[in-house]
């Protein structure tokens, strides 16, 4: 396997965090998105090359893999597990003393010792150990109304579609694991995981915080001082709400059950919190003026 700068790629430094990261992957995936350079090949290729970087860098546990094992990180826990072992076994008249990797290419040398020349890694004739193939990574952009409700959608993951169900309630930030769906294993290892990061737009009036909603509403001078009924508007439909006379200017209501789903908690919603800016009217004629006059001297001052 040759080695792959992965920063380079993404063009950030080594002791870039995980915000330049994210940052510099999504300028250059909308750079050299297909679907913005139609017929281009070396944009297709560059593309996938930006989503393989994303896929380790991307990812703080296959980082430090990389970081430690450059071209042979897939193979970490392999690597663990047979340093150990080779600190303490002996292969024919030979004897094995591991110390650690100190460059990407020691993982051969050290596997080609073992296993007689011409190993390459683990993936070679000599070698018939099965191991689990690599994750993938990738993010996946949804509005706020989309997963208001449990929803099947078709990804494209290395050229390969599948469809998946989204479970409703999905957060911003929030990494979910599809098994078996990453790269093919070795030696008929299983296959790699593909976990998909939700990235969740507003587009909607309220505010979410975790599964509560909040959303401001003007009520009228007359209803606040009368009370009456108004409609909201929620994400599951209009509700009819009693609002009570002398309602002050930034009286907040709770509407229990009308938030967003609990994720994977069937049944079980936030609920809905709704504070009143009471509109003063404005341009009033003469008559109204008149009878708001003839009400303040009705009130004892």
């Amino acid at each position: 396997m040759q080695y792959i700068d992965y920063y380079k790629i993404l063009g950030v430094p080594r002791s870039a965090d995980v915000k330049t990261i994210k940052k510099a992957y999504k300028k250059l995936a909308r750079q050299y998105h297909p679907d913005l350079n139609p017929g281009s090949k070396e944009a297709e290729k560059k593309f996938k090359e930006i989503n393989e970087a994303y896929e380790v860098l991307g990812n703080e546990e296959n980082r430090k893999k990389y970081d430690k094992y450059g071209k042979d990180w897939q193979y970490a826990d392999e690597i663990e597990k047979a340093k150990k072992q080779a600190e303490s076994r002996s292969y024919g008249k030979r004897h094995y003393t591991y110390t650690g990797f100190e460059d990407a290419g020691a993982f051969s040398d050290f596997f080609e010792a073992m296993f007689g020349s011409g190993a390459s890694g683990f993936n070679t004739a000599h070698s018939d150990v099965p191991f689990k193939g690599a994750d993938y990574q990738a993010e996946l952009e949804l509005t706020l109304t989309d997963v208001f409700r449990e929803h099947k959608k078709t990804l494209t993951v290395n050229g390969k579609k599948i469809r998946i169900t989204i479970p409703a309630g999905v957060e911003d930030g929030q990494v979910i694991r599809i098994k078996g769906h990453g790269a093919p294993g070795t030696n008929g290892g299983p296959k790699g995981d593909l976990y998909i990061r939700f990235h969740i737009v507003n587009n909607t009036s309220f505010v979410r915080k975790g599964a509560d909603l909040y959303l401001n509403k003007e009520l009228d001078l007359y209803k606040a001082v009368l009370g009456g009924d108004v409609y909201i508007n929620t994400l599951g439909g209009k509700v009819k709400v009693k609002v009570k006379p002398g309602t002050q200017n930034g009286t907040t209501i709770k509407i229990k059950g009308k938030g967003m789903p609990v994720y994977k908690r069937k049944n079980s919603f936030g609920d809905l919190y709704v504070t009143y800016h009471i509109r003063i009217p404005s341009h009033l004629t003469k008559e109204e003026k008149t009878l708001f006059e003839k009400l303040a001297a009705l009130r004892p001052s």
